[in-house]
């Protein structure tokens, strides 16, 4: 039974280095399920979520402590399991912009917690393209609704929010 598990590297970036780490994962005969990588500052970032038996499993975490060191990486490690979400809607989008301030991720994702939306996925950026302009928040997630909640509901509350916290926001089926 194929087992899984998710591994978290961070490090200086540099070119090669996913290169690297998938060579190691091939070699411990896993597979990449599912991954992620994005550079924050001078930072490589990279989460995968690997598949293999329990030998291959095993084999990878023995090799991944070495390995990150000889990188100069520091990584993590985590077993999972399969995901089992309970019935949820199709996805939908929320996507809002608007002057950086401190805490407008965590209302948002309050405002969601409260209503157990699922968030699925989310990128959220500051963006300054004119100096002379206060930074700009740019955020966009991929969540889903529990079975039984009211999606125009959703989007009452989510643009009520983006009212006070003066923010341009959607909801919207995902296409």
């Amino acid at each position: 039974m194929p087992q899984q598990l998710v591994v978290t590297a961070i490090g200086t970036d540099r070119t090669g280095i996913v290169s690297q780490l998938a060579r190691l994962v091939t070699d411990c005969n896993c597979n990449i399920v599912d991954s992620r990588m994005a550079i924050f500052g001078n930072e490589f970032t990279f989460i995968m979520l690997l598949s293999g038996d329990a030998a291959a499993i095993s084999k990878i975490e023995y090799l991944l402590p070495s390995s990150a060191f000889e990188l100069d990486l520091l990584t993590m490690s985590k077993r999972t399991s399969a995901c089992t979400l309970p019935t949820l809607s199709a996805p939908y989008i929320v996507e809002y912009t608007g002057i950086d301030r401190v805490g407008t991720l965590g209302a948002i994702s309050s405002l969601l917690a409260e209503h157990q939306v699922y968030i699925g996925a989310l990128k959220s950026e500051t963006l300054q393209s004119d100096p002379a302009q206060p930074p700009q928040t740019h955020t966009v997630m991929t969540v889903q609704l529990p079975q039984g909640l009211d999606s125009d509901k959703i989007k009452r509350l989510l643009q009520a929010k983006f009212n006070q916290m003066q923010l341009q926001g959607r909801f919207e089926l995902q296409s």
